[in-house]
């Protein structure tokens, strides 16, 4: 587990640092075995001293280990001295954007498909990060693209084939969003990585089956145009009907009320203007 360490300013140590290497340089310079010998023993240790000093900005760490052994981690800020044998491991505690570029995938349905996401984190246990996988950035990187492609996979890509979904990559972007964050979460734990969000970024049909799709789409709107528009006319028509009966304008047998709805629905439901031809005989003409 991680545990937080605290280090020594380091201001003080660099005082030493430079009053041992000032005094280990007079020493070497007088006469004698003795004064040679600690000159060089104070050198020797002002050099060595020297090599704990580090510097640690905000929102980063230091894992510290010691001949292998987990130390520590260091998250404060500023310029401190550390035992000189420890190895000082930086980890950025920094948020991170990670744009998964489109990977090919298929949907519920087969459909191959296009998608992308954005994917925003950061460290939050050093300990798991440093230790508990080889490359965490790596690893955030493929776990990523699997979350994605597992999402991909459980739900359509719209309504097409599956019109009684409730939830689809395309419609539903809020709760596929939801759940891709879940997804992603949950396999970043491990790797003590905490995830800030994860959206979709990009969604679309392969490049082999836009156009087709498209076409699909198309096609399905017009239906559903030319439903509304058909339900609409035959509304008007039995209006029309019901007034012209109320009002006693007219009286219409079967075959007239037949041709009458006729030529409304052919009104009502023409893609383009009609044009009246004006009849100068009866109506049984």
């Amino acid at each position: 587990m991680e545990q937080n360490t605290r280090l020594l300013s380091g201001w003080l140590p660099l005082l030493l640092v430079f009053a041992g290497t000032g005094s280990g340089i007079y020493f070497v310079t007088l006469q004698g075995p003795f004064y040679i010998g600690t000159g060089v023993l104070l050198l020797v240790t002002a050099l060595l001293a020297s090599a704990g000093f580090l510097a640690i900005e905000p929102n980063s760490s230091r894992v510290m280990m010691l001949f292998g052994k987990y130390v520590g981690t260091a998250r404060d800020s500023g310029f401190f001295w550390a035992n000189p044998f420890y190895t000082k491991k930086k980890i950025s505690l920094r948020a991170n954007n990670l744009d998964v570029k489109p990977i090919k995938v298929n949907d519920k349905h087969g459909n191959p498909i296009e998608i992308g996401a954005v994917v925003v984190w950061k460290v939050e246990n050093t300990f798991k990060a440093a230790f508990d996988v080889d490359n965490y950035q790596s690893f955030v990187q493929t776990q990523s693209e699997a979350a994605i492609r597992k999402l991909a996979s459980a739900y359509s890509y719209d309504n097409l084939e599956d019109e009684d979904a409730r939830i689809t990559l395309r419609n539903s972007s809020g709760e596929v969003n939801e759940m891709l964050e879940k997804e992603v979460a949950e396999r970043l734990q491990m790797a003590g990585i905490h995830v800030i969000e994860a959206r979709i970024s990009h969604l679309a049909y392969a490049t082999e089956i836009a156009g087709a799709m498209l076409q699909r789409q198309q096609a399905t709107a017009i239906l559903a145009a030319r439903r509304k528009i058909v339900e609409g006319a035959v509304g008007m028509v039995e209006m029309a009907l019901e007034e012209l009966s109320r009002k006693d304008v007219v009286q219409l047998d079967d075959d007239k009320k037949a041709a009458m709805v006729s030529n409304l629905m052919v009104v009502l439901c023409s893609e383009r203007s009609t044009t009246p031809v004006v009849n100068t005989g009866s109506l049984y003409q």
